[in-house]
């Protein structure tokens, strides 16, 4: 399994490079991002490590999978965010989750990306998609159902765990 672009009616969700860093920085410099995650905004030298991290593909144990997108409004070119699917080693789940700089919030971008990115994981043969949203982030729940994803009882460090199965 390897990364690819994929694109929507609006936008292109292209595979991050650690060049990426500058565009997002501005995107995703902004406290009101963390109000259900907790922490701070990213420097951009943290942001362009963790970025460097990111580009690999693979966590360091190679028990799984990352895949890392930057969202963009097709024809501007302009990024908006990010979407990221963490899969298993043995393609069994992914965990996707979804940052939308707060000036481009409200506008479906997190739904439409993160639609396309489940739709792409299950192309891809992953059996079970998961995301783990803050029980009072009602614009998560949103891009969740529109993903196909539904809440489960399960919890996971107090946020709700949504899933989907394909087929």
């Amino acid at each position: 399994m390897s990364s690819s672009t994929i694109v929507t009616s609006r936008l292109i969700v292209s595979p991050l490079v650690p060049d990426d860093a500058d565009e997002m920085f501005e995107v995703l410099d902004d406290e009101r991002m963390h109000e259900f995650t907790g922490g701070r905004p990213r420097t951009l030298a943290e942001l362009r490590s963790r970025y460097r991290r990111l580009a690999v593909s693979h966590a360091t144990e190679d028990s799984e999978l990352w895949f890392n997108w930057v969202v963009r409004v097709s024809g501007a070119n302009r990024s908006v965010g990010v979407m990221q699917a963490t899969v298993a080693a043995d393609g069994s789940t992914a965990d996707v989750a979804w940052e939308i700089g707060v000036p481009f919030q409200g506008q479906g971008f997190a739904s439409e990306s993160a639609a396309a990115v489940v739709q792409w994981l299950i192309d891809q043969g992953v059996p079970v998609i998961r995301a783990f949203v803050h029980p009072d982030h009602v614009a998560s729940e949103r891009v969740a159902t529109h993903a196909g994803l539904n809440p489960t009882l399960d919890r996971v460090d107090g946020e709700v765990v949504w899933s989907r199965r394909a087929g």
